[in-house]
């Protein structure tokens, strides 16, 4: 039997990659499945506004095939599923990652209409999709303030998330992870929520700390940090309206588990035996560097101050003067340890406090080039490069997943599912 995976927000197919393996020789790509995976349906929407094209819909298309992916709003997607114009295969599986954005519910579940949130927000649609399609199990990923937003409800938008779930009929596991904790070349860090439809019972402490899928997946020491527990109860609605106030931090720590609405959640340690991967890893030799890459020295002033620390007294539009300060931060970037974050605006040749810099072998300073973003990921090398702009690559590997993260879990959920590839 084989696991049958719906992808939605796909991207350039980080979950694919991760999830059902490559293998392309003439390139030298290669990552086993990750068990008896089958990504069957995916969608991919660049919405209007950040883009003339489809950039990451493309090159999904030219990795994984032409008609690979749906490239239509999801919304539209589901309306027409919802309208008996479209079909979407039967899975078992429904994985991506989305935005964190505001989750709160515009009405009670028990009105006719269902809950209604803030147009625009993904996670809706997301609830549609199990709704309409109720997959045995899921997989997201999102960045790690999730827990915590927004600051005037803290862990109000988790807490929406749970209760969606739970009224679905799903157990819950989730753990923030740092990439560079499991050996990847870059420092990134993200949650990353597991549910599974109709579980058996859990002894959810257990679960966080010793026997869950993420425990198994990604090693932890046995013991909590700190720990808590508590109920998320009562509609999404509900939960809108009063989780979190009053609250000066979030109830949910970096890992936990909910079922039936009982939640348990711990601050864990990460308890990694394996390689640690860096920077230096994946920098190409200075002859894959084009000239444009290189930071021209009467550039290197203003790269020098974007990276240093400052205090100095600024003045705003309004004409409010206030003090600015900001710690330094290595320039250039150290290859010995894994990489910062990247971001979205990786890209582009102008001096940035965020970018990365490094030092070629020949002595020269210069920016990442894309293959080196690709990397980062733990994308194959060349990845992205599909025909998009350099800035494009970039865009893209800053709203990718880690590869190898999502490889780890979807493993583990294999070997429970009796799929694994071994």
């Amino acid at each position: 039997m084989t696991i049958r995976v719906a992808e939605l927000f796909a991207g350039v197919g980080g979950f694919r990659l991760a999830l059902d393996g490559y293998d392309d020789e003439a390139r030298g790509w290669h990552l086993p499945p990750a068990g008896n995976y089958r990504t069957i349906w995916a969608n991919q929407w660049e919405p209007p506004g950040t883009a003339t094209k489809q950039f990451a819909a493309d090159c999904y298309k030219k990795r994984f095939g032409e008609n690979s992916v749906v490239n239509e709003d999801i919304e539209k997607v589901l309306d027409k599923v919802e309208n008996g114009e479209m079909k979407i295969p039967e899975h078992d599986m429904v994985v991506g990652g989305f935005p964190c954005q505001d989750y709160s519910v515009a009405r009670p579940l028990s009105q006719a209409n269902g809950i209604e949130g803030k147009k625009g927000v993904l996670w809706w649609q997301i609830y549609r999709f199990l709704f309409l399609c109720s997959p045995k199990y899921a997989l997201f990923e999102n960045v790690d303030r999730l827990l915590k937003s927004p600051a005037s409800q803290r862990g109000r938008d988790f807490a929406i998330m749970l209760a969606c779930l739970n009224e679905r009929g799903y157990s819950v596991e989730w753990r923030v992870v740092n990439s560079a904790d499991y050996g990847a070349p870059q420092r990134r860090r993200r949650v990353y929520i597991y549910a599974q439809k109709d579980a058996e019972n859990w002894d959810l402490e257990k679960r966080v700390l010793e026997n869950g899928v993420m425990a198994s997946a990604l090693p932890i020491l046995p013991e909590a940090i700190k720990q808590n527990g508590l109920r998320v109860e009562g509609e999404p609605y509900e939960i809108s309206e009063n989780f979190g106030k009053g609250l000066k931090a979030s109830p949910f720590y970096k890992a936990g588990a909910m079922q039936n609405g009982d939640v348990f959640t711990a601050e864990v340690t990460p308890d990694y035996e394996g390689p640690f991967g860096t920077l230096g890893d994946v920098m190409v030799d200075d002859t894959e560097v084009p000239e444009s890459y290189y930071i021209d020295a009467d550039k290197l002033e203003r790269w020098e101050y974007f990276k240093g620390g400052k205090k100095e007294e600024r003045t705003h539009a309004s004409g409010f003067t206030y003090m600015y300060s900001e710690g330094g931060m290595a320039f250039p970037d150290p290859a010995d340890r894994p990489a910062r974050t990247i971001l979205t605006s990786e890209g582009g040749s102008g001096a940035s406090r965020t970018k990365h810099a490094v030092r070629a072998n020949n002595g020269r300073i210069r920016r990442l080039v894309p293959d080196e973003l690709d990397q980062l990921q733990t994308f194959p090398k060349g990845w992205t490069n599909t025909g998009m702009t350099d800035g494009r690559r970039a865009f893209c590997m800053g709203n990718a997943l880690v590869v190898s993260v999502v490889h780890r879990i979807a493993r583990e959920i294999a070997r429970r599912a009796g799929e694994s590839a071994d």
